[in-house]
């Protein structure tokens, strides 16, 4: 029936973004073993951003001229420097571990709206917010052996999340005319020039490029932000179309334990407690995004 195709192929790319998201924080581990952090965040946006361009070029129509600056905006905020601060991040924490902050994104939404864009106050939200941070807590201390370096990066994934959130309300309050496809597409388009800059100021070019670990870590490099940036995106807008932003949101729910199943399956050390923060970090994103209190 045509009813259940559809389900089927809304399900199958749930499915797909769960998986490709989740899978991004160990392409960024492997993307790290052989080149510099700014080398494989540059060129998972730049990767990205050539992929995109084609429908940044279709879309700039549709970006009003005195909305260029929001467009820029968002693309710093929402993925270039969260993409520099992951990778710096898993210099020295697990993927896993990058993986379960991020989860924290719907949480700092709320936390940014309600500091900075006047959101309104609502004691579910508060509740939620509260319970996430005592994940967080549990998450960052799990294994006990917890000292100021481990912090210090794991603080970089927080950043990362935060400047998501804060994207999320810029982009809800002065692009939200705006089509969020063309939104990003541009925005990567915008970061291309910036990207190549970087790449050579690095020195990647110099770098001994056919050598087999050199080709591993550009590949992983290449394929997050081709298919963990750039069609991963497309992916959740047509989702999003389908079936509605509600199914969308949740995969804010799978991606850890895709990014839990990588860390294991590379070795990673993950504890219970760990598992318990993921789990109470979740707990709270449900309580601040879907449960209400009844008057």
């Amino acid at each position: 029936m045509p009813g259940n195709r559809g389900m089927l192929f809304n399900a199958i790319v749930f499915i797909a973004l769960c998986i490709i998201w989740g899978s991004s924080f160990i392409l960024m581990k492997e993307g790290i073993a052989h080149l510099s952090a700014y080398q494989v965040a540059t060129i998972r946006i730049l990767s990205a951003g050539i992929v995109l361009l084609p429908v940044a070029i279709q879309q700039w129509k549709n970006i009003p001229r005195n909305k260029l600056g929001y467009v820029f905006l968002s693309g710093l905020l929402g993925s270039f420097f969260p993409a520099y601060l992951f990778c710096l991040a898993e210099i020295k924490i697990d993927s896993s571990l990058a993986g379960f902050l991020n989860s924290l994104t719907p949480i700092f939404t709320i936390f940014t709206g309600l500091l900075f864009f006047g959101q309104v106050f609502q004691l579910h939200k508060l509740i939620g917010v509260l319970i996430a941070i005592g994940g967080m807590l549990v998450l960052l201390f799990a294994k006990g052996s917890v000292n100021m370096q481990y912090l210090s990066y794991a603080s970089f994934a927080l950043v990362a999340t935060v400047l998501y959130g804060f994207n999320i309300n810029l982009v809800g309050r002065h692009l939200k005319e705006t089509s969020s496809l063309a939104v990003v597409a541009v925005s990567f388009a915008l970061l291309l020039p910036i990207c190549c800059i970087i790449l050579w100021a690095t020195g990647y070019f110099s770098l001994p490029l056919t050598q087999k670990n050199m080709l591993f870590s550009s590949g992983a490099s290449f394929i997050l932000g081709i298919m963990g940036t750039a069609v991963a995106t497309i992916l959740f807008y047509i989702l999003i179309k389908r079936a509605g932003g509600l199914l969308a949101s949740m995969v804010t729910y799978g991606i850890p334990f895709i990014a839990l199943t990588w860390g294991r399956l590379a070795g990673e050390s993950i504890v219970g407690w760990q598992v318990v923060g993921l789990i109470i970090i979740l707990a709270g994103v449900y309580v601040t995004t879907r449960w209400k209190v009844k008057p």
